[in-house]
């Protein structure tokens, strides 16, 4: 791994606590077309993603629930990326964020904006699931068919 420097890659950056103490598009939609809930037992991370999707777009997003700061920044970074893009392109940037954290792909490689931020999780094997349940609760909810 080759970080640009290594504060970038640091577990609990600056950004990360941004998004912990101040989550963006947390809370529930009142009318989901599509919703999915993501848990992980063993650290009682607990999150809902809530989410409006018309025309194969991503209209509006929400997460509501509970967790670590890896997992509520990683929630709240991953509703800004995806809040108005297409649902292919959400798709493509949870694999992009996965390969980053699981050593598939270095972080330079990735293009993921903001979400490089949580790139330091891939040194801490325990916390990629926190880093990862919002979005797998994403991918979940965009496999419905409602």
């Amino acid at each position: 791994m080759n970080p640009t420097t290594a504060a970038e890659l640091d577990l609990y950056q600056d950004v990360v606590m941004d998004h912990k103490r101040a989550p963006r598009h947390f809370g529930t939609l009142p009318a989901p077309t599509h919703r999915a809930r993501g848990q992980n037992p063993s650290c009682g991370d607990d999150l809902q993603v809530t989410l409006n999707v018309a025309q194969g777009r991503i209209e509006d997003i929400r997460f509501s629930g509970q967790g670590c700061a890896i997992c509520i920044a990683s929630a709240s970074m991953m509703t800004e990326a995806v809040h108005g893009r297409e649902r292919a392109v959400a798709q493509q940037l949870h694999q992009r964020f996965r390969a980053v954290l699981t050593g598939e792909l270095e972080p330079e490689a990735a293009q993921l904006g903001k979400l490089i931020s949580l790139a330091g999780v891939r040194r801490y094997p325990g916390r990629i699931k926190c880093a990862l349940l919002g979005w797998h609760a994403l991918m979940h909810a965009l496999d419905e068919t409602s």
